[in-house]
């Protein structure tokens, strides 16, 4: 056993570990959620994961996302989190899929090559896409609802999507869901309500061609951080069937 994971055989043991390296997780998005998620699940002996961002590092972005400091600005997130990645575990096997994830661009990925489907994406159309295709490759998926304009960490939850409340972005996905027939959704959300940001940005065209966005909410260093090592502590459990 490397000395890198001792610390985390010594919980689970030596079948879990190998299981966790022969695992192949795919992660949607690599920003404030995604990039803790991917950091977590490297420290933890993931050997293999697949990585989906379009986006690049920007300054404005270092206030949350771990990939992202001075050193890395205007790489491309896929890059910097390979990166980072293989710093944590030179053997972890990283696969990069640097484009927009969308209905359109869906058939770039099969997923039935993966053990299971990390969804910290920010488009309803990309999240319903995403969980749509886990579901019907019988995948496991985990969804992140909205972490924007958020302060307090302590009300982060792991919930089934319909047992969900004050979110409005789990209002929605409830609502699309529920007419493509989902039955069931394991989601991380937060039932604190959305604060007022104090001051506003102005209208931003996103790195990487996003639509323009008449604004952005306010984050934090804290509750993306939170939610993202949860879902990558559910990931975990739920590949092991809790031991």
């Amino acid at each position: 056993m490397s000395d890198r994971f001792q610390r985390t055989q010594l919980l689970l043991g030596q079948e879990a570990m190998t299981i966790l390296k022969n695992s192949r997780i795919l992660v949607f998005g690599i920003g404030g959620v995604g990039g803790h998620v991917v950091e977590a699940l490297a420290r933890s002996g993931i050997g293999s994961i697949d990585i989906v961002d379009k986006d690049f590092v920007e300054e404005s972005n270092i206030n949350r996302q771990i990939i992202a400091t001075t050193s890395t600005l205007g790489m491309a997130k896929v890059d910097a989190a390979e990166w980072r990645l293989l710093d944590i575990n030179p053997d972890i096997c990283i696969t990069k899929h640097p484009f927009f994830y969308l209905p359109d661009t869906a058939d770039r990925l099969d997923f039935k090559n993966y053990d299971y489907v990390v969804d910290a994406i920010d488009t309803v159309s990309g999240k319903i896409q995403a969980i749509m295709q886990a579901k019907e490759a019988d995948v496991p998926v985990i969804s992140c609802m909205g972490m924007g304009n958020k302060m307090n960490p302590t009300q982060i939850e792991v919930a089934d999507i319909y047992s969900t409340s004050v979110c409005p972005l789990a209002k929605v996905m409830r609502r699309e869901l529920k007419k493509r027939g989902v039955g069931n959704l394991k989601v991380v959300y937060s039932k604190e309500p959305a604060l007022t940001p104090r001051e506003e940005i102005p209208s931003l065209t996103e790195t990487g061609g996003m639509p323009l966005r008449k604004s952005v909410p306010g984050s934090n260093a804290f509750v993306p951080a939170v939610a993202g090592l949860i879902i990558a502590s559910e990931v975990v459990k739920d590949l092991l069937r809790f031991l």
